[in-house]
């Protein structure tokens, strides 16, 4: 359960920014109201985020903040509405993959001004300060937390099906996977991620099946140049992938996007689901599953006995619309630093942002020990940057969903899905 805390004040840059700023009120006794809206919502989330709120404005006085929490399958549609209409939302949840659409479109403030002097700078991580800090100096968001993949399973499940312990590769999991679901008990193997965003998952198999030849600083590439899509091992990956759906997966996973892979799983109904640590308090909260039915395993390997860690993050950013930058910046700048920070990450058990947070003992213990082990071998767990931050990122989402979509329901081949999101990237290079 969260507990109110209290928090230090920001640095001296914002608060001269405010001094000199003259900011209009946003209301007759000076008051200057934020509207601020999250991406990712769910109740407990929202909680965590309003008590932090509810600390920030009992140390500023004259700045009230207004949290709009929208469903999480509507919210991408209403912060792009938001943002274009240049009304209604000061601070926005920034998430990587809407990060680089939002700054070529111009919906992002530049608060490289506003936090010059923050002397938050000096606990980032390295990571957090690479994705604060474009390579022209611009800041457009600052991270709250780095998001890292894992493998959630039903250790009863798994025992009650034969096997000593969790898969370890993609094809162990289909294995698994299989068997429990074949075992006649209502349990279904896989939360398969079909809806919104099920093109990451996709991605993710057939990099660990690249592994060897993948760019890493480039995920999307191999280091001869070309896409892993055109990879003969790319083909392997999807037919794995690919049987997870057919026999061992829910029907009407085919559109399953976020909320509903974790309430299959969180709910007992489905044995392994692949996602971010921020689950672990969702499955943690829920009546349906107890503590010693669950756990994590590292992230699954491809045949060469490695996988790839797709760097990701969201954070805070000012909208370039909002009349009030100068006070937007000091409350992301609140939410960046001490305990708010480390709140938050514990709370929504994310990898944190500052270097002092990692030190916990919250990050080395239970459904956490998983990431320790991942972060103990980076040879075998591999840390990749997807090229996330591009213009299209947005259109190449929607693009591989829409595909994938026509696999499942067989009106695009697995080959003609390769053929086509190498030809798109290969594009995109050859023209950007």
């Amino acid at each position: 359960m969260f507990v109110r805390k209290s928090f230090a004040g920001v640095g001296l840059g914002i608060v001269a920014a405010l001094t000199l700023s003259g900011c209009s009120a946003g209301a007759d006794d000076g008051t200057v109201t934020l509207q601020m809206v999250e991406n990712l919502t769910n109740p407990v989330r929202t909680e965590v985020l309003e008590g932090l709120i509810a600390d920030f404005e009992a140390e500023n006085e004259g700045i009230k903040v207004e949290l709009i929490s929208p469903p999480t399958n509507q919210a991408d549609q209403k912060i792009q509405q938001m943002l274009q209409s240049g009304s209604g939302v000061d601070v926005v949840e920034v998430r990587d993959i809407a990060a680089g659409s939002y700054e070529a479109n111009g919906w992002l403030a530049d608060m490289s001004d506003e936090l010059a002097d923050w002397d938050g700078w000096e606990n980032l991580t390295e990571n957090a300060a690479k994705y604060a800090t474009n390579a022209d100096g611009e800041t457009y968001f600052v991270p709250y937390g780095f998001y890292g993949l894992s493998l959630f399973y039903r250790s009863d499940l798994v025992e009650d099906a034969g096997f000593d312990g969790p898969p370890a590769s993609w094809d162990e999991l289909l294995e698994q996977a299989t068997a429990i679901q074949e075992s006649g008990d209502d349990k279904y193997g896989y939360a398969f991620r079909g809806g919104t965003n099920g093109n990451s998952n996709v991605v993710v198999a057939i990099e660990a099946y690249v592994a060897d030849q993948l760019d890493p600083e480039n995920g999307f590439k191999l280091t001869d140049g070309s896409s892993i899509f055109a990879a003969p091992e790319a083909r392997n990956a999807l037919e794995t992938y690919f049987s997870l759906f057919e026999d061992a997966s829910p029907p009407s996973s085919v559109a399953w996007g976020y909320p509903e892979m974790v309430e299959g799983f969180s709910n007992g109904s489905t044995a392994f689901l692949l996602q971010d640590p921020e689950v672990i308090a969702t499955v943690q909260q829920s009546q349906a599953i107890s503590t010693d039915q669950w756990d994590t395993a590292p992230l699954l390997m491809g045949p060469t006995g490695k996988a790839i860690q797709p760097m990701a993050t969201a954070g805070w950013g000012t909208a370039a619309a909002s009349e009030h930058k100068a006070e937007a910046a000091q409350l992301i700048a609140f939410l960046s630093e001490g305990d708010a920070s480390t709140t938050f990450t514990e709370e929504n058990s994310m990898v944190p942002i500052l270097k002092d947070a990692a030190d916990s003992d919250f990050y080395k213990t239970g459904a956490w020990a998983s990431y320790v082990t991942m972060n103990d071998n980076p040879d075998t767990y591999v840390t990749v940057t997807q090229p996330r931050d591009v213009a299209w990122w947005t259109e190449w989402v929607q693009k591989s969903d829409s595909e994938l979509q026509q696999v499942l329901i067989g009106d695009m081949t697995q080959e003609e899905l390769l053929e086509s999101w190498d030809a798109y990237w290969v594009d995109k290079w050859k023209n950007s």
